[in-house]
């Protein structure tokens, strides 16, 4: 008698919501930690470690650190088409791991996975076959920096206090102004959705927690007075609050 091969049970006992992300934490056969995502018509499955479908690229874990190796063992390697299609699947499979994670409120596994995209994207610009094959990557930077930082400050909220995850999304906004930068669109900065989105967090953040202005920036606001009195001792306080 065949085996049934149908997900008939498991898609009418968890229905798509196409409100909300669907998502999940299971137990594998073999009890390892497993995430799946809801879809319309069907559920992803993805692993918690390495590369999210589980595979090995190259005989790597995944295809970043493929790279990296090739990249020291051939510099100036330029990758073929095949290449470049593993590269934009494990750019998908990332992502759809790093909005997995932000929704079941793993933070710092959110942070790691939308750094491995950043490393990502770097290394597969350096070897890119041409110049628009990098773009349709570099353009979802601020995207995934956005997650990023999203994530830095929710899990220093947890971690920490509310005053670290305020300095959290304001590194983040440093980093997103220099890709504004770089791409000489620094006028769009400031009214970019994704940077508004951070900021109304910010103060969010700063209302409901009473979170004044932080160290960091009490020590910009030092400097750029020229109080070097006060800048030093600020630096003081922000080096012991590091080494505590």
């Amino acid at each position: 008698m065949k085996r049934k091969q149908h997900l008939d049970d498991m898609l009418s006992n968890w229905k798509f919501d196409p409100a909300t992300l669907n998502v999940r934490m299971v137990k594998g056969k073999d009890s390892r930690d497993l995430i799946q995502m809801r879809v319309d018509m069907g559920v992803l499955q993805l692993e918690t470690t390495g590369r999210p479908d589980g595979e090995l690229v190259h005989a790597h874990q995944t295809m970043l650190e493929w790279l990296l190796q090739k990249q020291l063992d051939e510099p100036g390697y330029v990758l073929n088409e095949d290449e470049c299609n593993d590269v934009d699947r494990e750019f998908m499979q990332f992502y759809h791991r790093r909005i997995c994670w932000l929704r079941l409120e793993y933070y710092s596994r959110a942070v790691m996975d939308a750094d491995h995209t950043l490393r990502l994207m770097d290394i597969s610009g350096q070897m890119s076959p041409d110049e628009e094959w990098s773009q349709t990557h570099e353009q979802y930077r601020p995207f995934v920096l956005f997650h990023r930082t999203q994530a830095a400050a929710l899990g220093e909220l947890e971690d920490d206090t509310a005053e670290e995850a305020v300095q959290a999304i304001n590194r983040g906004l440093e980093t997103m102004r220099s890709f504004f930068i770089k791409h000489e669109a620094e006028e769009h900065f400031d009214n970019d959705e994704l940077v508004v989105r951070l900021i109304d967090l910010r103060e969010s953040l700063r209302t409901e927690y009473e979170v004044g202005k932080t160290l960091n920036e009490k020590l910009e606001e030092a400097v750029a007075g020229e109080q070097y009195e006060l800048a030093a001792r600020l630096r003081d306080e922000l080096t012991r609050r590091e080494l505590n």
